[in-house]
């Protein structure tokens, strides 16, 4: 089994600045990809950061210049550092990993179970 559990969720006032975490466990042979989705309620699922394990990155763009994706190969964990957030950054987000299972011969995409995110006065 795969498991991708985020934190970092929370409260935060307009300017203000959070760190999210997700952490990719259990039999994993390899991770390719992996980024963060946020979701508002009726809304689609849209793609905030992406990063590939050698490094290269690909951003919203109402995120770029505030928000910075990351990860810890060795870990298995991605991060999203955000700055400057507004509360049109309010949604739940989601991590996901496009990974290989060591019993599998394929790609698989897994999500996290998401976390809140809350920019408000």
């Amino acid at each position: 089994q795969v498991q991708l559990v985020e934190s970092g969720g929370g409260l935060v006032q307009p300017g203000g600045s959070l760190r999210l975490s997700c952490t990719a466990s259990g039999n994993i042979f390899r991770i390719n990809t992996m980024g963060w989705y946020r979701q508002t309620q009726g809304q689609q699922r849209d793609m905030v950061a992406l990063i590939t394990a050698g490094g290269i990155t690909n951003y919203m763009d109402s995120v770029k210049g505030r928000f910075t994706i990351s990860r810890d190969n060795a870990l298995n964990t991605v991060y999203l550092q955000m700055h400057s957030l507004n509360p049109e950054d309010t949604a739940v987000y989601y991590c996901n990993a496009d990974l290989i299972r060591t019993d599998a011969t394929h790609i698989g995409r897994y999500w996290g179970q998401g976390t809140q995110v809350t920019v408000s006065s």
